[in-house]
């Protein structure tokens, strides 16, 4: 679609160097494409599961056979290491692959007699046209989570990545008009006006993942339109005193992963006091071992850099052990920070009440677990936790208390097509993956017939 007004120039967050600028979409920009997809619902949608399932298939091999011009659309905009980067785009596929298979399964009630001479039936109906707003973490994976079960129901979507990582988005686009047809998946790039544009535009659904304030403007926006909303995370991690030995290694790969730029990095570290000393020096110790440049990638932008650096210096941490840096030649410039982790705060801590996204791990201890659950729910997000210890009754004990959409047992980050993933509070709400995240894309209609004669 045309669009006009170009944006500032982009940086390579590995050097901190200029790169290509993209053109921000605006009002007319976006009328035009979200015009666009709504003509071509209504053919997509009348396909049958298995031919859009068929379709849908194409467009994840084809994503494959592409993989390397997708991982290197991936690193330009975010500076992840071609490892995860490569995983990313085999996630996407994946995901692809599974709606595919999903929206075939037909998971509407069955039809049957519910009332007296009365034959009933659930159609299940695509929303529409829906706007999938994208965030620069994760830029191929979360527009992989929106837009699967989206056009796996019969949607059409129009795609807006973040303003600083439009790479993969654009291949998407282009690789959808040669498998799913035209106009059935559209990417409108730019700035957050952009984003507020299609939102306001004539779209029937929004899906959002970002920040707590993003998510808020959204809603207020959207009206009365369905919305789904993937927010912020700041996510707790119970270490009891009978966790497994691998845990604070762990809990530091977790973190690091993307440069702990990930809504349910494991932020926060519970403990019991009698454990904690021993749990920072662990923890200090694994995170000695991975250096930023090296084992994980650069924070993703000027604007991550300051609010990180901003959390940090505010922080009354008594404690703070910081690893190395080791960018690798001309990439001294990049938007790399250290992993840290920080000991010694109060529960109000800035580093502790913020989501500081970014390579870094508070330690809270607390007198029982009873004031770890209470320490792990007092924040306002409530997305993913994790909990490490031995005792199957206590664990699955806290696993039902923690108050988050999606617990893990000795283990963190790990997920599935087939598991689904949301908030709660102000993470958000809505789903993502799984088959129940269809019926985020769909709309009951239930029909009932009368049999014979009164």
């Amino acid at each position: 679609m045309p669009q006009t007004l170009p944006a500032p120039s982009l940086t390579d967050p590995r050097t901190g160097r200029p790169r290509p600028a993209v053109a921000v979409g605006r009002e007319t920009d976006v009328r035009a494409t979200v015009a666009a997809a709504r003509s071509a619902q209504p053919a997509w949608a009348g396909l049958t599961p298995r031919d859009r399932a068929r379709r849908l298939l194409r467009f994840a091999d084809l994503i494959e056979e592409r993989s390397a011009e997708y991982v290197q659309a991936e690193q330009a905009g975010t500076g992840k290491p071609a490892a995860e980067a490569h995983g990313e785009v085999e996630n996407c596929a994946d995901l692809l692959r599974f709606y595919a298979g999903a929206v075939r399964a037909d998971t509407a009630p069955a039809a049957g007699r519910h009332m007296h001479d009365r034959e009933s039936w659930v159609r299940w109906e695509p929303v529409g046209v829906v706007a999938a707003i994208v965030p620069w973490n994760y830029p191929l994976m979360m527009a992989a989570w929106r837009i699967g079960p989206a056009l796996a129901a019969g949607n059409t979507v129009v795609l807006k990545p973040a303003l600083t990582t439009p790479d993969t988005a654009v291949l998407l686009a282009r690789d959808a008009a040669a498998t799913l047809g035209s106009d059935v998946l559209l990417t409108v790039t730019g700035d957050r006006d952009t984003g507020r544009l299609l939102v306001a535009g004539d779209v029937d659904a929004v899906a959002f993942t970002g920040s707590e304030a993003g998510g808020r403007d959204v809603a207020a926006r959207a009206g009365l339109r369905r919305i789904s909303l993937e927010l912020g995370g700041n996510c707790p991690a119970l270490v009891l005193p009978d966790a497994p030995e691998d845990t604070c290694e762990a809990l530091v790969r977790a973190v690091t992963y993307n440069a702990g730029q990930s809504c349910a990095a494991p932020a926060r570290v519970i403990t019991l006091r009698e454990n904690h000393d021993r749990v920072v020096d662990e923890l200090a110790k694994a995170m000695s071992a991975r250096r930023a440049g090296a084992d994980f990638g650069p924070l993703n932008n000027p604007d991550q850099v300051a609010r990180h650096d901003r959390i940090l210096a505010s922080s009354a941490a008594g404690v703070q052990h910081v690893a190395d840096v080791a960018p690798g030649p001309g990439q001294e410039g990049g938007y790399w920070r250290p992993g840290r982790v920080l000991a010694g705060l109060a529960p109000d801590d800035p580093a502790v009440v913020e989501e500081v996204f970014g390579p870094v791990l508070t330690v809270q201890a607390a007198d029982g677990v009873e004031e770890a659950l209470a320490l792990a729910n007092s924040v306002r997000q409530a997305l993913a936790a994790s909990v490490w210890g031995s005792d199957t009754a206590t664990v699955l004990g806290v696993a039902g208390a923690l108050n988050a959409g999606e617990v893990w047992v000795n283990c963190h980050l790990d997920q599935s097509a087939e598991l689904p993933h949301g908030g709660r509070g102000s993470s958000g709400h809505g789903t993502d993956m799984s088959v129940l995240a269809l019926t985020e894309y769909q709309r009951p209609k239930t029909v009932t017939v009368r049999l014979g004669e009164r």
